[in-house]
């Protein structure tokens, strides 16, 4: 009997020694989730009441998505390199500017607005040839821009404030700023599109001060573009290798939103659903902005070697993810039920919520822990920063994925027809 006993404990030390290894990280990381979860869950209930104005303004399902990624994208990539440079001792943690810090704030500025003229245009594409009916062109650069505008005075001093205080209070940047931006940038994104419908409402009544106002918003665009990339060479090489990346990231985005427009008419009937979207798609971008920013420092710092085949510490990664998967997602789907019910609306029921949001977690989960991997070493092989690639690329295959994987599963579970 005591030889047994013995060989129980023997068999149970590799789950004790990595646990003890990573605790620290599963630590920080579930608390850094916790958040993000809280964040989400009113993203998710604004979300819930925007029936007004995803019906009054068509189409307009089909940018959210793309901009809600967009945000996550641009500001996890600056939140990555000031994790970076604040491990290697480029930037002080003192919010004293610098040149380097400069020019990561001028990049992203202009990022977002360049990157939210794309994505309006690339939405209104997408609705015209898929012949969705949707507001004009012009409206949807209008939001695009205006919401962009908005976020982007929101999410630079907060992300940098993040950054500084999680770093001076000893805690690993890379476990806790990713996932508290992404989820800040669900959360500031939802109103800020909303504001700028209710100011493009505003303006409507007067076509002329509009297109004036049009006028202006592209002249600054172009102008804010020419000047980042002329400052200097950093800011050049951070908007020269980010572009090409985000702008396949707005179409990956938009295509999550026409999902979710061919699903709307379903989505608008099962509020509870419609709640958890953001939670659920908040939830998988912020574990993948973790493993993401993981793998870059490591890679930076010579930690992991980018082998083809994933070994040693960066399977510890993954499995440190589906730790935080199995307690994230259950609670996610509990808390998208729940907040249903307080509102006083019919949802679908705890256990079939639950069940949709972990079989979908776990199922997209394992699709992208290795599309992270592969995507981290080919970026790193080729001479490009980690940073600047694999948050932008994987979140936004993480959003189109995890609305194709949540409506799969709920078509299952629920034997809905959408």
């Amino acid at each position: 009997m005591k030889t047994k006993k013995k060989k129980i404990r023997t068999s149970l030390s590799p789950f004790q020694n990595f646990f003890s290894e990573h605790s620290s990280v599963i630590k920080e990381s579930f608390i850094a989730l916790l958040i993000c979860a809280l964040g989400d869950l009113f993203a998710g209930i604004i979300l819930g009441n925007m029936t007004f104005f995803l019906e009054t303004f068509p189409g307009l399902i089909v940018i959210i998505p793309g901009a809600i990624g967009m945000r996550g994208n641009i500001f996890g990539s600056f939140a990555s390199r000031l994790s970076t440079n604040l491990h290697i001792g480029i930037i002080s943690p003192k919010f004293k500017f610098s040149e380097e810090l400069n020019n990561n704030i001028i990049s992203s500025f202009v990022l977002t607005l360049v990157l939210s003229l794309f994505l309006a245009i690339i939405a209104k594409l997408f609705c015209i040839l898929l012949h969705f009916e949707s507001i004009s062109l012009i409206d949807f650069i209008f939001i695009s821009i205006i919401a962009g505008i908005i976020s982007n005075l929101i999410m630079l001093p907060i992300t940098m404030f993040v950054s500084f205080k999680s770093f001076n209070h000893g805690w690993d940047p890379d476990n806790i700023t990713t996932p508290i931006i992404a989820a800040l940038g669900d959360l500031f994104t939802l109103p800020a599109i909303i504001i700028s419908v209710m100011i493009l409402s505003f303006f409507d009544t007067n076509i002329l001060i509009k297109d004036i106002i049009f006028s202006v918003i592209i002249l600054f665009v172009i102008a804010a573009f020419i000047y980042a990339i002329k400052k200097s060479d950093e800011s050049k090489k951070i908007i020269s290798q980010s572009i090409p990346i985000l702008i396949v990231c707005s179409a990956l985005g938009v295509t999550a939103g026409v999902v979710l427009n061919g699903s709307v008419e379903t989505l608008l009937t099962n509020p509870s659903l419609l709640t958890l979207l953001p939670l659920f798609s908040g939830l998988c971008g912020s574990l993948i902005s973790i493993l993401s920013a993981r793998l870059s420092s490591s890679l930076h710092y010579g930690l992991i070697e980018p082998l083809k085949k994933p070994e040693g510490e960066t399977i510890h990664n993954f499995l440190i993810c589906y730790v935080l998967a199995l307690v994230m997602f259950p609670f996610i789907g509990f808390l998208a039920e729940d907040s249903t019910e307080i509102l006083g609306l019919t949802g679908i029921g705890f256990i079939n919520i639950i069940s949709i949001s972990l079989i979908s977690g776990i199922i997209l989960l394992s699709i992208m822990v290795f599309l992270v991997y592969f995507i981290s070493i080919t970026s790193y092989n080729h001479g490009y920063d980690p940073d600047n690639i694999v948050i932008p690329i994987s979140t936004s295959l993480t959003d189109a994925i995890s609305s194709i994987i949540l409506i799969s599963v709920s078509i299952l579970i629920l034997g809905a027809v959408i």
